[in-house]
């Protein structure tokens, strides 16, 4: 900020100002918190949700031989922010990022660093910090919004405004802008999309089987509220100048010297070029090694190629060190040229560096079944690319719980990827997963979650993992393939099968053409304008991942690019089933087995007993894992049949509804004050009154049964509301004590012959 001081920080009036979008409103302030960073604003809403982004462009103390853009884009959580202490017990503050955060950093990242000019090494960071929410949505509108306003006020060379949406449909087709996690967790389509005043530049969608258009109506329509929320930040940014002011910002750039390319041009001619087709990759990168090194040699002999800077500008004269070269600039000059011939054969001549058509996709072959001991497996290979996805069940306990800002939440299903550094021939170290294993196991999931079964159908909790064990080009789609046969062939009944090509688009800036490919590979993964991702079924999409470098995207492009998709997950399809035509119907030996059932909810208390201790015993006597969901849906997982089978008995025996004459042996638990008998069967407990006991008078209840003793009784009522049951001993009893009666009667005196009652008299009162 132009002119900040302890004297005057205190005296600064924020720019505050909203805008109403699609019936929402959306506050924008700065000036009062971030005073230091190059750009800082405070997005909000009527809702109490406040995000704080700040963004800081460096100008002094740059690494000038960077050959990147260094870009550091963070997403941090802030429990507080929804009323939570958080993380472990051990530590009560935020750690590690979580990957839902790790995720969302990432989706910041991919529209943001294109809109910056090739070469820039300027170090830039973005930091997007969420200071209050309601928890009851991510604030996916926010993220990049936020981002590219606070970029905008640093001056930096961002090509901008940007804008990012999140709009889901409803299964009646109705578009809701950004919604809740409820309306989200129960849409049709969730669809996010970053983009300019001008085109479409990223999408993320998850989708319930899709069509190509209803996909084309929602991206429109999600476009024209990008275009607001751009229109907002230019106008902001306007009033942002004239209190604030903008100071002029030089950035850096390391871009290769062109002077010397049309000289690399006519040496490295479009015949020399085509050593680099039909290679596979390691012959690849071999021969584009050694046209590094002949191009060197080109430049030596000329005295054109400086080894040893130092050396030579203590040699060499001002003129002589500016005619010459690097060893870095010749490389990049090289890598220019390659990439100039590459993308002239796609576009004029429809040729790509393996000799494949620009809608083929490699061949496909499969394998399920390699790993006996797992409940899942399969091999999916496209070309060189192999995935191996393997599929682990457990019970419903096992889902995976999200512990993050927002409210805690659980998955039952969760796909994970590992891309280890063998997969492309490399030696590194093993840490802990970065953001690229991360971003491709949340495309896979996502691809994926649509077409599994109903909790009630399919209990068990899914966990899918996808070992990349050979990689070029692709893996994350492959990944999905292969997850799609483990999980068919581990009995897992999904809907349908899940199929992924990903696209790529070269777009000629001169004449406005462009040549879509199917099934990249790693040796054209440089090419690309567009990389576009999709997944579907046979009946419509799953999944969808876009991101684009150029400043526009027109529609007609994503119109051709479904045509071309949809002909090369046909195929995939097609060999897929030909490998597994269905889902297994017999789970693995070594599965879990769980049965669902369901509890009536007022007799869930029953089940559970008090303090847990009837779940707890049966879990320890059979070793099985029992769920209760408040619904009464329960779910029990056991190792083996046999302990299955026993507990789930015992379940249906507390399960029993007494029925009035109903006889059986009853056992008695407990004795009170020697006039009530309490006994137990099934689960169910009765009280017996001592007048219940026998024909005659009888003076405590000791005299007639004892505690723990089996006696057959017979229920004589059963109260539904308070859940009492009445119990006498059972007829035949009573009928032997009538006869005891009798004959203790035939000794007495003719005194006591006249309290005596009948054996009608008896059997009635009884």
């Amino acid at each position: 900020m132009i002119g900040l001081s302890d004297k005057n920080a205190t005296k600064i009036t924020p720019l505050k100002k909203s805008y109403s979008i699609e019936g929402k409103n959306y506050i924008f302030e700065t000036g009062k918190l971030g005073l230091l960073t190059n750009g800082a604003v405070m997005m909000s809403d009527d809702l109490d949700n406040v995000m704080f982004t700040t963004a800081w462009f460096k100008t002094e103390w740059l690494n000038t031989q960077a050959d990147f853009f260094p870009l550091v884009v963070d997403y941090v959580e802030k429990f507080y922010a929804t009323w939570l202490i958080g993380w472990n017990r051990f530590q009560r503050r935020e750690g590690r990022p979580t990957d839902s955060a790790t995720l969302i950093a990432r989706l910041i990242d991919r529209p943001i660093r294109p809109m910056f000019p090739k070469g820039i090494i300027n170090d830039t960071q973005i930091l997007v910090n969420v200071l209050s929410a309601t928890g009851e949505k991510d604030l996916g509108t926010w993220w990049i919004t936020s981002s590219s306003l606070a970029l905008m006020m640093t001056w930096a060379p961002f090509e901008g405004p940007v804008a990012w949406v999140k709009v889901i449909t409803t299964t009646d087709g109705k578009f809701i802008f950004d919604p809740s996690v409820e309306e989200e967790d129960n849409a049709r389509l969730s669809l996010v999309v970053a983009g300019t005043l001008d085109a479409i530049t990223m999408v993320e969608a998850g989708g319930h089987e899709v069509s190509d258009e209803e996909m084309m109506t929602w991206l429109e329509y999600a476009h024209k509220i990008i275009k607001d929320f751009c229109n907002a930040q230019i106008d902001y940014i306007e009033d942002y100048k004239k209190q604030f002011g903008i100071p002029e910002i030089v950035a850096t750039y390391n871009n290769p010297d062109v002077s010397m390319y049309e000289l690399v041009r006519e040496f490295l001619t479009e015949e020399k070029l085509e050593t680099l087709y039909e290679k596979w990759k390691k012959e690849f990168q071999y021969e584009l090694n050694n046209l590094d090194l002949i191009t060197k040699e080109y430049f030596r002999e000329k005295w054109l190629f400086v080894e040893k800077v130092d050396t030579i500008r203590d040699v060499c004269s001002l003129e002589e060190w500016q005619s010459c070269v690097d060893e870095g600039s010749i490389w990049a000059l090289v890598y220019k040229r390659v990439k100039e011939v590459m993308r002239k054969n796609v576009l004029v001549n429809s040729k790509r560096l393996d000799g494949r058509k620009l809608d083929e996709v490699r061949e496909v072959i499969w394998e399920t079944g390699l790993l006996p001991r797992t409940h899942g497996s399969a091999l999916f290979q496209r070309g060189m690319t192999q995935a191996l996805s393997i599929v682990t069940l457990w019970g419903p306990d096992d889902a995976l719980t999200l512990e993050w800002m927002m409210p805690e939440s659980s998955k039952r299903y969760f796909h994970q990827y590992n891309f280890p550094p063998y997969s492309v021939g490399e030696v590194r170290m093993m840490r802990w997963v970065g953001r690229r294993e991360i971003g491709h196991w949340a495309l896979a999931e996502r691809a994926l979650v649509p077409v599994l079964p109903d909790v009630k159908d399919f209990p068990y909790t899914m966990r899918v993992v996808s070992e990349i064990t050979t990689c070029n080009g692709s893996s994350s789609m492959a990944s999905v393939c292969g997850s799609t046969m483990s999980l068919m062939h581990a009995g897992v009944p999904i809907k349908a099968p899940v199929a992924w090509v990903a696209m790529w688009m070269i777009y000629d800036d001169n004449t406005g053409d462009y040549k879509i490919l199917s099934d990249i590979q790693a040796q054209e993964d440089f090419l690309w304008d567009m990389d576009f991702k999709l997944a579907r079924t046979w009946n419509g999409i799953t999944a969808m991942q876009l991101d684009v470098k150029i400043k526009w995207l027109k529609m007609q492009v994503f119109r051709d690019a479904f045509s071309q998709w949809k002909e090369a997950t046909d195929y995939i399809l097609s060999k897929m089933l030909e490998v597994q035509p269905s889902v297994n119907t017999e789970l693995s030996k070594y599965a879990p087995l769980i049965m669902t059932m369901e509890i009536p909810v007022d007799k869930i208390r029953a089940i559970i007993g008090k303090w847990w201790e009837n779940v707890q015993r049966l879990e320890a006597e059979y070793d099985v894992r029992i769920s209760i969901a408040d619904d009464g849906i329960t779910t029990i997982t056991a190792r083996n049949q046999e302990w299955w089978q026993k507990a789930i008995s015992e379940i249906k025996e507390m399960l029993w509804i007494p029925d009035v004459w109903y006889k059986w042996v009853w056992k008695i638990v407990k004795i009170i004050d020697g006039t009530w008998a309490i006994v137990e069967f099934r689960w169910q407990t009765g009280m017996i009154h001592i007048s219940k006991l026998a024909a005659t008078r009888v003076v405590k209840v000791e005299d007639v049964v004892n505690l723990w003793d089996m006696v057959e009784f017979e229920i004589i009522q059963v109260d539904t509301a308070k859940w009492k049951i009445s119990l006498k001993k059972k007829f035949d009893e009573i009928v032997k004590k009538v006869e005891v009666v009798k004959k203790e009667d035939s000794t007495n005196n003719v005194e006591k012959k006249s309290d005596l009652k009948t054996e009608e008299n008896i059997i009635d009162n009884l």
